[in-house]
């Protein structure tokens, strides 16, 4: 892996003594985004969206395919005083198809744990996926997946583990309403019921479930009653 720009051990020696002669060669130039070498077919603006102009910010590219461009660009925060400072990783975005033009970027809190995460998955230069984070897991994600601009779909996450979905098939939400149609539930990865809204009256008029799911339950369950009631009947206990 090539390294264009690396942030040396000796950082908080460097801050330690400001007056010291040449150029800060960590200090960020222009909107801090690479530019296509001369004769290259790839575009001037990567269209990167990690801010690498504050003056507590510090940026590192790397070349992680070997073509002699970087593709991955990481953000840190300067945190502390001359001689205690430490560095935070604010941001980080790739170029993952070796376009020229950066991907997915992640966005950390004042912790290093991710916040946010946005993804053009398909590559066309709009950004369809966006990820939530909370404590460092995520909680919910938002999808376009028609390619229309809009979020058309949430999935949301607990402890790790998909939990369900929200669609708008019909289109009907706006930037501040939301109003999905259907409504789909996951237990261990697999989904087990949907409900279908036909009308746009916001309430299931359909349930469809997961035929065999459901008998396992009601097997599951059964099976709990008896046990309960084994448990509770004298003389019936295990020996």
């Amino acid at each position: 892996m090539k390294i264009q720009h690396v942030l040396g051990a000796a950082l908080a020696l460097s801050f330690a003594a400001p007056g010291c002669g040449g150029s800060n060669q960590n200090e960020p130039t222009g909107s801090g985004r690479s530019a296509a070498m001369s004769g290259s077919n790839l575009p001037d603006d990567d269209q990167g969206r990690c801010d690498t102009t504050a003056p507590d910010r510090e940026a590192s590219e790397y070349d992680t395919s070997g073509d002699d461009h970087p593709d991955v660009r990481r953000v840190f925060r300067r945190v502390g005083t001359p001689p205690l400072v430490r560095l935070i990783l604010a941001c980080r975005e790739a170029d993952l198809n070796g376009d020229g033009v950066k991907d997915v970027v992640r966005y950390y809190n004042d912790e290093g744990r991710p916040l946010r995460e946005e993804a053009d998955r398909n590559f066309d230069g709009t950004m369809d996926m966006i990820t939530y984070f909370q404590e460092g897991r995520i909680i919910r994600q938002e999808e376009d997946s028609n390619g229309d601009g809009r979020v058309d779909t949430k999935i949301f996450y607990e402890h790790g583990h998909m939990v369900r979905t929200e669609r708008d098939l019909a289109g009907r939400s706006t930037p501040t309403h939301w109003q999905p149609d259907r409504w789909e539930y996951f237990e261990e990865g697999r989904m087990v019921r949907m409900g279908t809204d036909l009308d746009g009256d916001g309430n299931v008029d359909r349930w469809d479930r997961d035929a065999v799911w459901s008998e396992q339950q009601r097997a599951d369950d059964n099976a709990a009653t008896i046990d309960e009631a084994v448990e509770e009947t004298p003389g019936m206990e295990d020996p």
